[in-house]
């Protein structure tokens, strides 16, 4: 497939100032950068997006985390010190000319920094502001730490993957981070889209919380209404704690097998001559209420064949099923491969590393970039010459090294944004 050309993308022209840092508001910010806006990352001026050194992977690529390549390629990197009056003054000058800014710090803090919606907007009036935070920005768990896994934690949605006597079980992505960068990229989105409508600017608010809230709203919906019933994972090859037999992933004779809904148990039954299901054929509810001694009965003859043999028995019957693949098996398939997802991206010219595009797709053309993430504050001239043309970098550039108040620090207000950010 080809590429869509930047002057072609849908938001070609627009400038985001992404204040964030970690995977939610990077996310946010990768993906309008992938429609074409102009992205420039404001970072702290000797240290960075804390992405760069302190992730879950310790794949290091030039300098950078693999983590910090995949989520904040295709940007530029300015950085600033918050506590430097010439540095907070390019900021307040460089969101005269921003359509967009986005931050993921805790309630409160980079209001005491004076870079809230409020100061904001009296810069800019027609700036889209976006926030990420844990829980809201009021409440009584607004000041607790917006990480992903205690997000997923307090919402509930451990108690849904897994078998029934397992601990709760967490997902094994950041889910609540990618969702919440996918929401308030959606917000965005229409807040520009308003705009172009009636001209004014506007705040968007999401949380980590809000994100696993409305990840559930299907199961929820049925809690809400049914009594407030608990969930109840299935003991045996759990997969959708509120849906029943066969719905799960069987061990076969050599890997694994999924099997999705079936309008006929007993059809499926017969396709795949298994007895002992022949008093369940009549009563659609056993589904549900025999879930386990049902899908019993399968595992233990879904495992005398390969995953092959079942596909060739089952696929040609529209019953709906999958093998089950890993990544090199997923990286190596034609369906994967027709797709064409993987692009290749380029820092200085000379470092490479595998990549892959967005999932969109607009007039049939793909929205690679083989812009690699930037090196800490590696477009800061330009930015200073074209974006604040006739302002010159002095002794108090924002590439100097930052004072030696310590990170962190009581009293440091920069540390404590920095120690504050939601990831």
């Amino acid at each position: 497939m080809s590429s869509l050309a930047q002057n072609q993308r849908p938001l070609d022209g627009l400038v985001v100032l992404d204040f964030s840092q970690f995977l939610s508001g990077p996310l946010a910010t990768l993906k309008l950068a992938d429609l074409g806006a102009r992205v420039i990352k404001v970072e702290r001026p000797g240290v960075g997006d804390l992405c760069r050194h302190l992730y879950l992977s310790d794949t290091n690529i030039d300098g950078d985390n693999s983590l910090f390549h995949a989520i904040n390629r295709n940007k530029e990197s300015f950085t600033a010190d918050l506590r430097n009056d010439d540095d907070r003054t390019r900021l307040k000058d460089l969101l005269k000319t921003a359509d967009v800014m986005v931050q993921n710090f805790r309630p409160g803090v980079i209001e005491r920094q004076g870079f809230g919606y409020d100061d904001v907007k009296k810069i800019n009036s027609k700036i889209i502001y976006g926030s990420i935070s844990g829980y809201g920005e009021e409440g009584p768990w607004k000041d607790l730490p917006g990480q992903d896994l205690l997000a997923q934690a307090r919402s509930g949605l451990l108690w849904l993957t897994g078998n029934r006597d397992d601990p709760p079980m967490p997902m094994g992505l950041a889910v609540a981070d990618m969702l919440a960068g996918n929401a308030l990229a959606q917000g965005l989105l229409a807040a520009l889209v308003g705009r172009g409508i009636h001209g004014r600017g506007a705040r968007v608010d999401t949380s980590l919380f809000e994100a696993m809230i409305d990840f559930q709203f299907e199961v929820l919906t049925t809690h809400l209404n049914d009594g407030g019933r608990l969930p109840e994972r299935s003991s045996v090859n759990g997969a959708h704690a509120y849906l029943g037999a066969p719905y799960g992933v069987y061990k076969t004779a050599d890997s694994y097998l999924a099997i999705a809904m079936t309008p006929s148990l007993q059809k499926l039954a017969e396709l795949m001559n298994i007895s002992g299901l022949e008093v369940f054929y009549d009563h659609k509810e056993a589904a549900m209420a025999q879930r386990d001694q049902i899908k019993s009965v399968m595992a233990s003859a879904i495992l005398k064949r390969t995953t092959a043999q079942w596909l060739k028995v089952l696929q040609p019957a529209d019953i709906w099923c999958s093998e089950v693949l890993d990544w090199p098996q997923m990286l190596s398939s034609a369906a994967f491969n027709q797709l064409d997802m993987r692009q290749t991206i380029r820092r200085n010219g000379t470092v490479t590393l595998d990549a892959l595009r967005g999932p969109i797709r607009i007039d049939g053309k793909t929205l690679k970039s083989d812009r690699a993430a930037p090196a800490l504050g590696a477009d800061q001239e330009m930015i200073i010459n074209v974006l604040l043309s006739g302002k010159k970098p002095d002794e108090s550039s924002p590439t100097k090294e930052p004072d030696t108040v310590p990170y962190g620090a009581s009293g440091s207000d920069t540390g404590a944004i920095q120690n504050r950010r939601n990831s």
